[in-house]
Parts: structure tokens; C-alpha cells; sequence
């Protein structure tokens, strides 16, 4: 279970007695959540009209950021293909799990300097997931087009003998070249028409070489074979075969061209492997960066809402619950009786109005400060 629920209640008579009292209530005796401090360091707070308009942005930014980080988890794992088993260890922040990254939240001064204010340390926070997602975007684009020319070339490869290519399959001495007047074409014969083949390969036209067909390839339900003919009967000998279930392939021997198919595969798949490396990489730290920066908008959408239902001087605890999954409607009930003090103004509230900085309209209405936040970022499971 990744789910965390960070929540904040106004200080007592001090912070560490809003912690004291909900540890009683969800942990003492009745143990329904795994719960830590969260630490939110002293912000600039700025007048109420910014704060409420602030408390909005952060909403649209907390769903951008958190899509962004999604979508660089999910890419992440569509690289890796075959090893998705690896994901997770490369989904990281700081170098250590989500779980340990959250759980052990410190406000990184350096990336977002709390002398700023709080617009502003968001602002830094939507230019550097922006730039993120616009990377993404150019990275992901250049790599699935090669992949993709890659796929297609290897499909080419692959499947039925009535698709696939056939360069890799007959060699130059299969063939008549360069004459004028004859002509080698490949026929696909399924299985279970090698013998009907045989008896009238010869009398499909009147000008087809005697003894001239060869099994030059078999799969599991077709074998490809070769005749000889003369180049003025090819319309008929196709229509005949068509009529008999014989598939012509549309294939003319091209040393050149063939040359060129595999050189092109052996560079596609050579510059696949040579982007693979520096690309993991880049999801890898910017998978962090994207998390990290998420978390920051949790804790400022906490400070904010904080300030807006608690009042000033800046007074309460952030704390981050890790509810057990069969308690977590009993943990709800708990939490709601802890704090319903808080919600005097509940009985006048109508959770359709749009209160600017509530957000009541778009959320679940408690008594306390609630975000969830879900570290089950992909959408398979390991």
C-alpha cells in the first residue's frame, strides 16, 4: 500500500501536542495508519488575497506536476520493455524509494530558497516540469520513430511466408539472372499443397521450364518454392496459380538493394542500443526531479490551506498517514472525530459553492487539511 494521506491540524499549545494526540488516536490502541512528521520549513506568508488566489494555482499545478511524473514513470517502464521488472529501482528520488523520499520529506533550500515567496518558489516549480515535460516530448518522439522504423523492419523479417521478407531467405544461385528471356519466380505453397504443386507447376502455362521448381524454404505452415519461366507468360502462370491457391510473391533479385535493407536494419538497431543508455539515464533523473518538485507542491498547498483555515501566526502541524488498507474507512471516522472542533463553520458551508481556496467544489470537504498522495504511479503492477 503506497497510498499517503498528508494531512495538517492547527498547533495546540504546541505543534508537538496536534502530533501527540493524533499518534493516540490512529496508532496507540487501535493501529490503523503508519504515520510521520512532515516537515514544512517557515515560508514567506504574503496577504490573504495572494494566498487565495495561490491556493487555486497550486491545485492546476499539483495535477499538471503529478502527470508529468506519470508520464516520465510510464515512458520509463515502455523503454525498458522487456525488463520492466527493473522499473522500479530505477523510479527513485534522491537516490532512495518514494516511500523513503516521503516519508523522510526535508524541503530542499538549495532547488526552492524559502526567502522567496511563495509564488515564486511555484513558478520555479512549473518552469522546471515544463521544461521536463517538453524534453520528454522531443526525447520520446526521436526514439519511438526509431524504434519504430526498427519494428517495422524486423516485422518485415518475421510472420508468414505470404509478408515476410525474402531476402534473408534465397540466395543469388537460386536464380536465373540477367537473361532475356527467362525469368525465376518465388511461389508460396501451403503444406498441405506440396504434392498438388508437383503434379502441376509445369502445365500452369505453356512456357514454364521442366523440373525447374526447388524448396528453398520451409515455416510451420508453407514452403516457398522457385520455378522458371519465361518472361512472356507471367501474367498467365500468376493467374493460374492464383486459381490452383499457389501465392506468387512480387520479388526480383537485387543484390544492392538487399545489401542496403540490412545495412539499414544493422544501423537502426545500432542506434536504438547507443540512445538506449543516455535515454534510461535521463528518465532516471528527471523522473526524481519531477517527484521531488510534486512533493514540494503538496507541502506548499499544505502551508497554504493551513494559513487559510487556521489563521495566523502560522500554527500547526503537517503530518503524513500511511493508512493500512482494511482500516482506512475506520482511520477517515477517527480522524473526522479528532477534528471536528475545527469545523464550526461546516453547519453554514454548502460544499457546491465555490469558495476560492477551499475548493470545496472539486474535493471531499474535512475538517482538517487533506491531500492524498498515491506512489502507485504505473498503471500495471510489479
Amino acid at each position: 500500500m503506497t497510498e499517503f494521506w498528508l494531512i495538517s491540524a492547527p498547533g495546540e499549545k504546541t505543534c508537538q501536542q496536534s502530533w501527540d494526540k493524533m499518534m493516540v488516536a490512529t496508532t496507540h490502541t487501535t493501529n490503523l495508519s503508519t504515520n510521520n512528521k512532515f516537515n514544512i520549513p517557515d515560508l514567506k506568508v504574503g496577504t490573504l488575497d495572494v494566498l487565495v488566489g495561490l491556493s487555486d494555482e497550486l491545485a492546476k499545478l499539483d495535477t499538471f506536476v503529478e502527470s508529468v511524473v506519470k508520464k516520465v514513470a510510464q515512458y520509463m517502464a515502455d523503454v525498458l520493455e522487456d525488463s520492466r521488472d527493473k522499473v522500479q529501482e530505477n523510479l527513485l528520488a534522491n537516490g532512495v524509494d518514494l516511500v523513503t523520499y516521503v516519508t523522510r520529506f526535508q524541503w530542499d533550500m538549495a532547488k526552492y530558497p524559502i526567502k522567496q515567496s511563495l509564488k515564486n518558489i511555484s513558478e520555479i516549480i512549473s518552469k522546471q516540469v515544463s521544461q521536463i515535460d517538453n524534453d520528454l516530448k522531443a526525447r520520446a518522439s526521436a526514439y519511438n520513430n526509431l524504434k519504430g522504423n526498427l519494428q517495422n523492419l524486423e516485422r518485415k523479417n518475421a510472420g508468414s511466408l505470404l509478408t515476410r521478407s525474402l531476402a534473408d531467405i534465397v540466395k543469388k544461385e537460386d536464380f536465373v539472372l540477367d537473361s532475356e528471356y527467362l525469368l525465376t519466380m518465388l511461389v508460396v505453397v501451403s503444406k498441405t499443397n506440396y504434392v498438388e504443386w508437383q503434379k502441376t507447376y509445369e502445365t500452369l502455362s505453356d512456357m514454364v521450364v521442366p523440373r525447374s521448381t526447388n524448396l528453398l524454404f520451409e515455416d510451420h505452415d508453407s514452403g516457398l518454392f522457385s520455378v522458371t519461366l519465361f518472361r512472356k507468360a507471367i501474367d498467365d502462370f500468376k493467374h493460374k496459380a492464383r486459381e490452383n491457391k499457389f501465392t506468387v510473391r512480387d520479388f526480383q533479385y537485387n543484390e544492392e538493394e538487399m545489401k542496403a535493407d540490412k545495412e539499414e536494419m544493422t544501423r537502426l538497431s545500432t542506434d536504438k542500443k547507443k540512445q538506449f543508455g543516455p535515454l534510461v539515464r535521463w528518465l532516471k533523473v528527471n523522473f526524481s526531479e519531477a517527484f521531488i518538485a510534486w512533493i514540494h507542491i503538496k507541502a506548499l498547498r499544505v502551508f497554504v490551506e493551513s494559513v487559510l483555515r487556521y489563521g495566523l501566526p502560522v500554527n500547526f502541524q503537517a503530518m503524513l498517514l500511511q493508512p493500512h488498507k482494511k482500516n482506512m474507512k475506520k482511520l477517515r471516522e477517527v480522524l473526522s472525530e479528532l477534528y471536528k472542533h475545527l469545523d464550526s463553520s461546516a453547519a453554514i458551508i454548502d460544499a457546491s459553492m465555490d469558495i476560492p481556496g477551499l475548493n470545496l467544489s472539486q474535493q471531499e470537504y474535512y475538517p482538517y487539511v487533506y491531500y492524498k498522495i498515491d506512489c502507485n504511479l504505473l498503471d500495471f503492477k510489479f
